[in-house]
């Protein structure tokens, strides 16, 4: 039995001559001085201080702003029209001395004048639907933008107030200093988008059939801006796409609508003996422990409603706390069903609102897939902290918020469904139920970093996703769908501004989603990932993290040093390409002339003969004529054993230790595989090695391989077997963007072609489809560019 520290030897002698071999073929960086694939990210990060540590966790003098709202508001169902009056307590937790305050008029964007609106790039005119000319010209007549009345501080005294845009700044009567408050009121009204018309994140939907509107309002009321540690006052001018930034605080909100709708908000309903029914009341008691949703506003109901007129005006009350936004929904349409679900020892109840025309997938699928979300996501982050939790069918078609969300996917007018519609549904819930945590409770920095909540969002959907059922089909996480956005040219790395961003759906949500699942399977395993993201979301639950505070995180709490995979996955456009070049065997040199010379005998043997040597054979020779000219040499094989061969291996041996006499039986193939990377993201080596005994051998190297070289290196595998072939990510788990260059020998690449007759007066089935096809895959590549909503199973 060889030793292992003989083995070792072994293999350090191979490899050794396998980079020697490299060299002297000219395997080495045609550049002077070659990128550090694996240099520290210390000059690109931000400098750790006392508010945020080296490790990633909050610091020991860590701050941020609160702000508490009181607001009352009132519906106009006649002219879809809000106005409100909030009173907001902003208390400074900073320590500087401020000497105004910064608000968020993000509505203002819904004006002809906003630079949303002026930015906007031209589409091409060749061809344009109705539709979209409608809705150009809706754009600019429609005035959605706040009306601002008053400004006024606790006493009734006016307070100077300058409005920029989607921002407005209040000029305080005196400096407000650390640990002191300030309480003043605004007083505003707008007119309600319809969507139809002007798509957006909030907004109503008028139902022809039955002449009834339905309301998902968001961003409905000026919003303090964030001050923060990191940037100040966050003032970035809302352009529709970077999402918000926002301060946690308690919200009591009084809202008055027709006293036939049914409301759904954020928080906890406060007054239910005044709004609801004695019916509903007693059912939602009995949801709060049932298991399964049960119906607290039935169809019948809510059809009911659709045919009779308002008789006044009743005022819902919610308070919610601990909160960084509000938002409700608002329809005499409502079907709504609820369930009590316990999460991790926090009773919370999932609910559903919805009108008829989502009948019947949603008393089906929504609520149960509420509670699924609030599982998988507690397990992998913590416990759902709120008291509930709501999904929302409406006009827009995926939108998050705290404890609500909006979801747009509807059966057909028959109540059929496609299972794209389906799981489509299922999808958007977890997605936007999933914005609960991330960035709803992890506040993460919307409008500078979507990929924060996005992204890792969209990483734990597909988590929840395959906990659903076998075989969901999910859209993003595994890394083979991701390979043609990797190596498009419309791109930029996912560490850019959200406004910046070009393919938004593939950059904010599917690379960081791959780039987290390959984290996790590849990189660290399971254990070591999920806990250190457990301590990422616990740190950082209801503060306003970073993207150095979640990559310090991780690798502080994994032990795993991932700078070189942040900078490759989120500050470069590289991809994964990485080609085996070559195969090279090797066997150990015996000495022995008897076993050596029989060898080379038979490599001789094999060798293929040549054209001109099969035909020169049967030439007629000259020795058969005159037998006279053989001698010696025509009789003598030089690789023939002679004695001096056999004195001279003796004479050999005794000059060796018994270990070393031992090395040279051994009968091991040493396999040199050369590879190289052709996209420039380094990534682990992941090898599956094919023997002619049927067996196989997985030999997974770590991406520190490439630190010395990351453009070509070798690797070395050692068996008593004889290779037959060898395949480079065999399980699909890097984005390896080129499948061809992963075998040795390289494969024949099967495809098909299509045979059809020629007929110039119908389009050819075939070919439509895959139209159709490039078409989808067009509007996927750029998903998000012409509005601010993703598809059904995408969500935001």
């Amino acid at each position: 039995m060889v030793s292992v520290r003989m083995q070792w030897f072994i293999a350090a002698g191979v490899v050794a001559l396998a980079s020697s071999s490299a060299l002297a073929q000219g395997w080495k960086s045609d550049k002077y001085g070659q990128e550090d694939k694996f240099r520290q990210l210390d000059e690109v990060l931000p400098t750790p201080n006392m508010f945020r540590t080296a490790s990633g966790a909050p610091g020991p003098m860590y701050w941020q702003q609160e702000a508490d709202f009181v607001i009352d508001a009132t519906l106009d169902d006649e002219n879809q029209r809000l106005s409100g009056t909030a009173t907001v307590t902003y208390h400074n937790h900073s320590p500087d001395t401020l000497t105004y305050l910064w608000m968020q008029l993000d509505r203002n964007r819904f004006t002809p004048e906003s630079d949303e609106q002026l930015t906007e790039t031209a589409e091409d005119l060749e061809r344009v639907p109705f539709q979209s000319l409608e809705r150009w010209l809706a754009r600019q007549t429609f005035d959605g933008g706040y009306d601002i009345s008053r400004v006024v501080d606790s006493r009734g005294v006016a307070l100077d107030h300058t409005i920029v845009k989607t921002m407005m700044r209040i000029d305080l009567p005196r400096p407000l200093k650390p640990g002191d408050s300030f309480t003043f009121t605004v007083d505003w009204s707008f007119n309600i988008n319809d969507t139809a018309l002007i798509n957006s994140r909030t907004g109503a939907e008028f139902f022809e059939d039955d002449g009834n509107w339905l309301y998902e309002m968001a961003h409905w009321f000026p919003r303090m801006a964030a001050y923060t540690d990191y940037a100040g006052w966050q003032h970035k001018q809302f352009l529709g796409r970077g999402e918000f930034t926002l301060e946690f605080g308690d919200y009591t909100v009084n809202l008055t609508v027709p006293d036939d709708h049914i409301v759904a908000a954020t928080g906890e309903l406060q007054n239910p003996d005044e709004v609801l029914t004695e019916a509903h009341r007693r059912r939602l008691k009995e949801a709060e422990t049932a298991e399964a949703p049960v119906m607290i506003v039935t169809q019948e109901e809510a059809e009911a409603n659709e045919t009779t007129e308002p008789t006044g005006t009743k005022t819902w009350t919610f308070f919610a706390e601990d909160v960084r936004d509000f938002a409700f929904a608002s329809s005499r349409k409502f079907l709504w069903d609820a369930m009590g679900h316990d999460v991790e020892g926090n009773r919370v109840m999932a609910m559903s609102f919805y009108p008829k025309e989502g009948e019947p997938l949603w008393s089906r699928y929504s609520t149960h897939a509420i509670v699924h979300t609030l599982n998988v996501y507690s397990r992998y982050s913590f416990r759902y902290p709120y008291p509930v939790a709501i999904s929302v069918n409406g006009p827009v078609g995926g939108m998050e918020y705290p404890m609500i969300c909006f979801n747009g996917p509807r059966p057909e007018e028959d109540g059929t469904y496609s299972a794209r519609t389906k799981y489509g549904l299922i999808s958007v819930i977890i997605h936007e139920v999933g914005h609960f945590y991330f960035p709803m409770i992890v506040n993460s920095d919307e409008r500078q970093w979507t990929w924060m909540d996005e992204g890792i969002n969209t990483f734990l959907q597909f988590l929840a996703e395959q906990e659903w059922e076998d075989d969901y089909p999910s859209r993003r996480g595994e890394p083979q769908d991701i390979t043609g956005f990797m190596t498009s040219r419309y791109q930029v790395p996912i560490m850019t501004n959200s406004e910046s961003l070009l393919q938004f759906g593939p950059n904010a949500y599917s690379k960081p989603a791959t780039a987290l699942n390959i984290l996790r399977e590849t990189i660290l395993g399971r254990d070591l990932f999920d806990f250190a993201f457990r301590e990422y979301s616990r740190r950082w639950m209801f503060k306003r993290p970073e993207p150095a505070d979640f990559f310090r995180t991780m690798e502080d709490a994994s032990g795993v040093d991932l700078d070189w995979f942040w900078r490759g996955w989120f500050y470069t456009t590289d991809h994964v390409d990485i080609a085996i070049d070559d195969v090279r065997l090797f066997t150990i040199d015996t000495k022995d002339p008897a076993v050596e010379k029989q060898r080379q005998k038979r490599e001789r043997d094999a060798e293929p003969v040549t054209k001109s040597a099969e035909r020169n054979a049967e030439l007629p020779k000259r020795t058969d004529d005159h037998p006279e000219l053989l001698d010696f040499y025509n009789k003598f094989d030089e690789l023939d054993v002679t004695p001096k061969d056999r004195r001279d291996f003796e004479r050999y041996l005794e000059g060796l230790t018994d270990e070393e006499r031992d090395m040279l039986k051994l009968d091991t193939n040493f396999y040199i595989v050369e590879v190289s990377n052709k996209g420039g993201l380094v990534m682990p080596v992941i090898l599956e090695a094919h023997y002619t005994d049927g067996s196989t051998q997985e030999v997974r190297i770590p991406a520190e391989v490439w630190r010395r070289n990351h453009e070509r290196v070798s690797t070395m595998i050692m068996s008593d077997k004889t290779l037959e072939r060898i395949v480079l990510d065999p399980h699909l788990e890097t984005a390896d963007t080129d499948l061809s260059n992963n075998h040795y020998p390289p494969r024949i690449e099967e495809s098909r072609f299509e045979l059809f007759k020629r007929d110039f007066d119908r389009p050819n089935p075939m070919q439509e489809a895959n139209r159709e096809a490039e078409r989808e895959k067009k509007e996927d590549e750029k998903e998000g560019e012409g509005g601010e909503e993703e598809d059904a199973s995408g969500g935001r």
